[in-house]
C-alpha cells in the first residue's frame, strides 16, 4: 500500500479546515519565521498590526520576502521537502540561460540588427562553422555552454563570438530561423504583433472556395473537449517571468490594476477595450520575481492572497 501522506509539526489535516486549526498553523508558521529571520517577523507583525500604514510597494516587498520561508514552511507541513527541493534546483538549472540570453543574444546579437539583415546571415553554414568549433552537434544547451566560455575565458574569442552573434541573429529575426526556433526559449525574443492579424494564416483555394489554413507549427492537438493545449512547460514559463518588467517596483503592478493613461482613465486596447488588469487583482509581477527565483509553492502563494480559486480559474481568467 503507498504510504500516507502526514503533516508535519503534528497537526491533522482536519486543522486545515477548522478555523481553530489554521490559526494554529499560522502560529506554528510565525514561530518557524520568528526563529529563521526575526527582522522579518518583526516585519510582518508590524504590517499584521497596521495594514493601513504599509504602502504598496512595501507591501510587495514584504510579500517576496516572505515567500521562501511560506515554501519551506508548506515543505514541512506537507512533508514534501524533498519534491520541493527537487523543483528548485530544476529551476536553478535553467538559470544560467536566461542569464546568457539576456546578456549575449538579447545585448548584443540582435542589438541594432533588423530582420532583413538577420535574413541575410545563411544560417546552415554558420550553424557548419559552430558545429566545427564545438565539435559537436549545435543545440541550445552546447551554443549556451560554448559561447559562454568563449566569453569568460581571458584570451578573447571576437572571430568565435561573432559567428555565434550571426547565428543567433538569424535564429531569433530572420524568418526562416524564427520557423526553425519557433518554440525556442534562448532564441526567442519579443516583437511586433498587428493585433487585428494574430493567428497565422494563408488563404488556399479549394474547389474554388477560398479557405484559411494554419501552418502546421500553429496546429496544437486537442484532448476531448479540453478547450487548450496544455500550455507551455517549465522553461517557457521562467521564460515569461524573466520578461516580466516587474513594475511594483514602481509601486504599481499594471497588469493587476490596469494599464493607465496619465489623466487616470484606462488605456483602451486596438479593438475599444479598456485595459483594466487582472478581474481579481491577482499580485503577478510580485509572482513572477518569486517564481523567477524559483519558489513555486511561494509564488502560487502570492496568487492565492487574492484568488484563492486558482485552481478552478486556471489561466483562461488571465486571456
Amino acid at each position: 500500500m503507498p504510504a500516507q501522506l502526514k503533516l508535519g509539526f503534528g497537526f491533522q489535516f482536519e486543522d486545515l479546515y477548522a478555523h481553530d486549526g489554521v490559526g494554529r498553523i499560522d502560529a506554528a508558521f510565525l514561530a518557524s519565521l520568528n526563529a529563521t529571520d526575526g527582522a522579518l517577523a518583526a516585519r510582518l507583525a508590524q504590517a499584521r498590526e497596521n495594514p493601513e500604514a504599509v504602502s504598496r510597494k512595501e507591501q510587495a516587498e514584504l510579500i517576496i520576502d516572505l515567500a521562501a520561508h511560506v515554501e519551506d514552511f508548506v515543505g514541512q507541513l506537507f512533508s514534501i521537502e524533498g519534491a520541493v527541493r527537487e523543483l528548485q534546483a530544476r529551476h536553478d538549472a535553467l538559470a544560467p540561460m536566461y542569464a546568457f540570453k539576456r546578456k549575449f543574444v538579447q545585448k548584443k546579437a540582435i542589438s541594432g540588427v533588423t530582420p532583413e539583415a538577420a535574413s541575410r546571415i545563411d544560417g546552415a553554414a554558420v550553424q557548419a562553422q559552430l558545429e566545427m568549433l564545438f565539435d559537436e552537434p549545435l543545440t541550445e544547451k552546447s551554443f549556451v555552454e560554448h559561447v559562454s566560455r568563449w566569453m569568460e575565458e581571458d584570451a578573447p574569442h571576437p572571430e568565435h563570438l561573432k559567428i555565434a552573434a550571426d547565428y543567433a541573429a538569424w535564429a531569433a529575426l530572420a524568418p526562416a530561423g524564427r520557423a526553425k526556433f519557433h518554440k525556442s526559449v534562448l532564441f526567442g525574443v519579443p516583437h511586433k504583433l498587428d493585433p487585428k492579424h494574430l493567428v497565422d494564416v494563408t488563404t488556399v483555394d479549394v474547389d474554388g472556395v477560398p479557405r484559411f489554413v494554419m501552418p502546421d507549427h500553429g496546429l496544437r492537438r486537442r484532448e476531448g473537449f479540453q478547450l487548450t493545449d496544455p500550455g507551455t512547460n517549465l522553461g517557457g514559463a521562467l521564460d515569461q517571468a524573466h520578461y516580466c518588467i516587474k513594475c511594483h517596483n514602481q509601486a504599481k503592478d499594471s497588469c493587476s490594476t490596469g494599464f493607465k493613461e496619465k489623466d487616470g482613465s484606462f488605456r483602451k486596447s486596438v479593438f475599444g477595450v479598456a485595459l483594466t488588469g487582472c478581474p481579481l487583482d491577482e499580485k503577478i509581477s510580485e509572482m513572477n520575481v518569486v517564481k523567477q527565483r524559483g519558489h513555486s509553492i511561494g509564488a502560487l502563494a502570492i496568487v492565492a492572497i487574492d484568488n484563492p480559486m486558482a485552481a478552478a480559474t486556471g489561466h483562461r481568467i488571465c486571456n
